[in-house]
């Protein structure tokens, strides 16, 4: 499972080249039966002016790892995956550091796929709560 966990990894982080995942320095750690693990550092390129992390920046990591998670478990090379919904309850600040946004399917379903996103700290306390709905299509 390690050496197939690793491809999975490697994959997933050498598509994010030029594009906005390497620009937030998103780094995917881990992935599962029914879920994926992204992190982000938190520091002043993902911080809104008063210094703590913005919630955008939050909301593009979750994004990011709901919508990869869907092109993994789904077969990709059929499909091609789009986030239609996603909806963010921000409960803590975090100044610096690393946040770790853990994707856990919710739903399956052969079009669309709705992703639990919890965004927490290196300490595991939790910072936000995000809800993700994809659609996958066919490719022509």
């Amino acid at each position: 499972m390690d050496e197939y966990k690793e491809k999975i990894l490697k994959v997933c982080n050498e598509s994010s080249k030029n594009t906005l995942m390497e620009t937030l320095q998103i780094e995917f750690v881990d992935v599962g039966a029914d879920f994926l693990v992204a992190k982000m550092p938190v520091n002043p390129r993902v911080h809104q002016p008063d210094g703590v992390l913005h919630g955008g920046a939050t909301v593009a990591l979750a994004e990011t790892v709901g919508s990869t998670a869907s092109y993994i478990f789904l077969d990709g090379q059929k499909v091609f995956v789009r986030g239609i919904e996603i909806s963010a309850n921000h409960v803590k600040s975090i100044r610096e550091g690393e946040v770790f946004a853990k994707a856990v399917i919710v739903h399956k379903g052969a079009t669309t796929q709705l992703w639990d996103i919890k965004v927490t700290d290196a300490d595991d306390n939790l910072i936000s709560v995000c809800k993700l709905t994809t659609i996958a299509l066919p490719r022509k």
